[in-house]
């Protein structure tokens, strides 16, 4: 019997995402003779190799899922999508047995050492094993994994700015440690405003969720003396916060001045964990219950800057049931 999963919607996709701490997924179609000719490959990898929660092996027809190879811009068959905990981390393109052998094996063989050292395997939905910046509230858990990643839609998010799903990325930020800057020669992690310092973040959830606080976790590049490096201002931690329960779409700026919020939050410079760059919001607990989708508007910044910046989310509180395929189902940006 095949070890190989196939996708049968961008829902589905998510579930895996969120359910397995490695996944590798072969996006193909069925003209495709170069994606027909590493099938086998493909499957021998997946009979040696995937266990449950921990590496899974997907295939997607790119012709019967078009959201999900829009979402991930597939533009060469075969293509093949590696992700951990929930975060694309390498892709091979074309029939090339040997990366997609080296690449595959390679993440296996970090699973292995991991589960030797004793980490946990990030399997369930309340994110096990995710670094955070704060401490969890007693008596919740983190039901960031219950985020429905292919349903997110940011707007004024910056051209040059990560992918949006590295906020609900479960390990701990690149630029902890680096005063808020990127590593030599890797992508930025985090999410910044384009044209000015606001953001509006549509975020929905596989399952409905009582949500009793978010933690925001942002850095803030440490100027250094006589650095001339970086021509542009630094940019700012959200300070004013609007929350939206319930939304089927992002709100937009305008219409946020029309619709009442859930609950507004403003951040005060004593919020913020200066070791870990993160504050702690709580939520009115009793306005949060049955959650299938919250908006966050930021605002405004502290500061003079002109853009916002956000690292990481992390949200905690109790996970309900799964939400019906269709609904919340946006994919991709317009």
């Amino acid at each position: 019997m095949s070890k190989v999963i196939p996708v049968t919607s961008p829902h589905h996709f998510t579930q895996l995402l969120s359910s397995s701490r490695i996944v590798i997924a072969d996006c193909w179609a069925e003209w495709c003779g170069p994606c027909k000719a590493i099938a086998p490959v493909y499957e021998q990898l997946a009979t040696q190799l995937s266990r449950p929660g921990q590496i899974t092996f997907a295939k997607i027809d790119t012709e019967a899922q078009k959201d999900i190879a829009r979402t991930y811009n597939i533009t060469a068959l075969p293509t093949f999508l590696i992700f951990k905990a929930g975060r694309e981390v390498k892709r091979v393109r074309g029939a090339d047995p040997k990366g997609l052998n080296e690449a595959v094996k390679q993440l296996a063989t970090e699973a292995g050492k991991a589960d030797e050292m004793g980490e946990a395997s990030g399997s369930g939905s309340g994110g096990a094993g995710s670094w955070t910046g704060a401490p969890a509230p007693r008596g919740y858990e983190d039901v960031t994994g219950s985020v429905d990643l292919l349903g997110l839609d940011f707007l004024n998010l910056g051209a040059e700015t990560s992918d949006k799903r590295v906020l609900f990325e479960g390990g701990k930020p690149s630029s902890l440690g680096m005063k808020g800057k990127a590593k030599e020669g890797s992508k930025k992690d985090w999410v910044e405003s384009d044209t000015d310092e606001q953001l509006m973040l549509f975020v929905p959830f596989q399952a409905t969720v009582k949500l009793h606080s978010i933690h925001i976790t942002t850095f803030i590049p440490a100027s250094s003396e006589g650095d001339d490096d970086d021509e542009d201002e630094a940019p700012m931690r959200p300070k004013s916060l609007k929350l939206y329960t319930n939304r089927p779409h992002v709100v937009g700026f305008d219409e946020a001045d029309d619709t009442p919020c859930t609950q507004e939050i403003t951040l005060k410079p004593s919020d913020w964990d200066m070791k870990t760059g993160t504050a702690k919001v709580e939520l009115r607990f009793v306005k949060f219950q049955n959650i299938s989708s919250l908006v966050i508007f930021v605002v405004d910044g502290e500061g003079e800057g002109e853009k916002t910046r956000i690292d990481r989310l992390r949200f905690f509180g109790e996970t309900g049931e799964k939400r019906a395929m269709g609904k919340l189902e946006k994919v991709g940006d317009e």
